[in-house]
């Protein structure tokens, strides 16, 4: 089943909107390299949207009622955001669901070291990377450092033009012939991720001269010292900003995009709706890359905590009436497909692959090798989604992630289908996925807003 083209039925209007879209995309993809910046880029918008802090409601007693809008945050890297609709949330709310964090590098609570006249500072990947990606490419640290007072400091080096950026180092190719004998997953070692953080001594120090010189400016600059370390959540993510990739500037290339892209869409569909019949919820979570875990992962009952909460300052919550709830929603769980590359056409079955430019991806499961650990939709709720598809003029395109033997991953669908609610996978088809700069295509992303819309009005 050939799906068209996106590009070939658009008028002036609609390209039009499609690039001021894009174009706040990208400046959310510069400004929210971390879920940090997510959750305050979320924020911001929301209550600009009129959306009220939902802890606010609950210490002042306040109630809610239809037509309201608040969001909940937990532990400032996850975010729920609500509409109540008109129906009974016992007959359940429409979700969107997406996460925030992407692939990167951390930097260990005892990172910084000096050898050979060298600065570096240790580091542990984070997520599914290829690790020799991540050589040679200028880079950024984005987070905090809690001080044992409390203070928090805010770190964001490398974004400026006059900022330095750091890098950790290669072998060159002249020396590089046992190496280039490695395979892939072998010719860079986690434990050689390390950074370059500096190279000018301190004068007068005779021991670890250039490390002391850093401490020195840590201090003078950011009030830090060396055992900050331990108490920091310091990212380091690929320097410089969002662009547009083509000479037709059509694609987007970017740092973040999984899941970025899905989370961007899905909140600005969410800010974008009015009057609904379900009550909605745009859910942007931590944590996915590594398995949903820990108190701002998935598998947290942030979400269903907060639900209840809602529930009590309508009047209307009960434990079955939130089980009720839960297992009468339905949602999108909006994360990223792989797009078909034509260079590595073997890893594809062409006939059930994503296309850059034929609109918003639907998996109907992910998994690995015989569907292993998917959500796998059923052909009820497939249907649907079809229809409100149609009904709305949405490009769509169904797609599975790669051939059947090759590989696989898992997304935050089947977390929430253990509440017996509807999930379906969809959002962007994404090039380079887990690669520091990854690749969308611009109808894809304007196509998955539409989708999402149509489906918290229509669902």
């Amino acid at each position: 089943m050939e799906r068209q083209n996106a590009w070939d039925v658009y008028s002036d209007e609609e390209v039009m909107q499609l690039e001021e879209l894009c174009g706040r995309y990208r400046a959310f993809l510069d400004e929210g390299k971390t879920e940090r910046e997510c959750v305050d880029i979320s924020v911001r918008a929301a209550e600009a949207a009129g959306y009220r802090n939902l802890s606010e409601i609950i210490k002042e007693n306040k109630t809610l009622k239809t037509g309201d809008k608040v969001y909940a945050v937990w532990m400032k890297k996850s975010i729920a955001l609500f509409q109540i609709g008109e129906e009974p949330l016992e007959e359940g709310i429409r979700i969107l669901g997406a996460h925030i964090d992407s692939p990167r590098l951390d930097i260990k609570q005892n990172p910084l070291y000096e050898d050979g006249g060298l600065a570096f500072l240790d580091t542990h990947y984070y997520g599914g990377i290829k690790k020799y990606q991540w050589v040679a490419l200028p880079l950024a640290i984005h987070g905090v450092v809690v001080k044992t007072d409390g203070e928090s400091v805010k770190v964001t080096i490398g974004e400026q033009e006059e900022d330095p950026v750091f890098c950790v180092t290669d072998l060159l190719v002249h020396l590089a012939g046992e190496q280039m004998e490695k395979k892939a997953s072998k010719v860079i070692e986690g434990e050689a991720l390390d950074i370059l953080f500096g190279s000018r001594p301190l004068k007068g120090q005779e021991k670890d001269a250039v490390k002391h010189g850093i401490l020195r400016l840590l201090q003078e600059k950011y009030g830090l010292k060396e055992e900050d370390f331990m108490s920091a959540e310091l990212e380091v993510v690929p320097a410089g900003k969002a662009r547009d990739l083509g000479i037709d500037s059509s694609m987007i290339l970017a740092y973040g995009q999984d899941d970025r892209v899905c989370a961007f869409t899905s909140l600005d569909a969410m800010l974008d709706v009015s009057e609904l019949k379900k009550t909605a919820c745009c859910l942007l979570v931590d944590k996915e890359e590594i398995g949903s875990v820990g108190a701002t992962g998935m598998r947290s009952r942030f979400f269903e905590n907060m639900l209840a909460e809602i529930m009590n300052c309508m009047g209307v919550y009960s434990e079955l009436a939130l089980r009720r709830c839960l297992a009468s929603s339905k949602m999108l769980s909006s994360d990223v497909s792989a797009a078909f590359d034509p260079a590595y056409v073997s890893a594809f079955d062409k006939k059930n692959a994503a296309y850059c430019g034929k609109g918003i991806v639907f998996n109907k499961f992910t998994g690995s090798r015989g569907k292993s650990g998917s959500n796998d939709a059923n052909a009820e709720y497939m249907g649907e989604i079809r229809r409100i598809m149609e009904k709305n003029k949405v490009a769509y395109q169904t797609a599975e992630l790669g051939k059947v033997d090759i590989g696989g991953g898992g997304t935050i669908a089947y977390i929430l289908s253990l509440y017996g609610m509807e999930v379906v996978d969809c959002g962007v088809a994404v090039l380079n996925m887990h690669a520091p700069w990854e690749a969308t295509s611009k109808a894809d992303i304007y196509e998955t807003k539409k989708g999402y819309m149509a489906f918290l009005k229509d669902a």
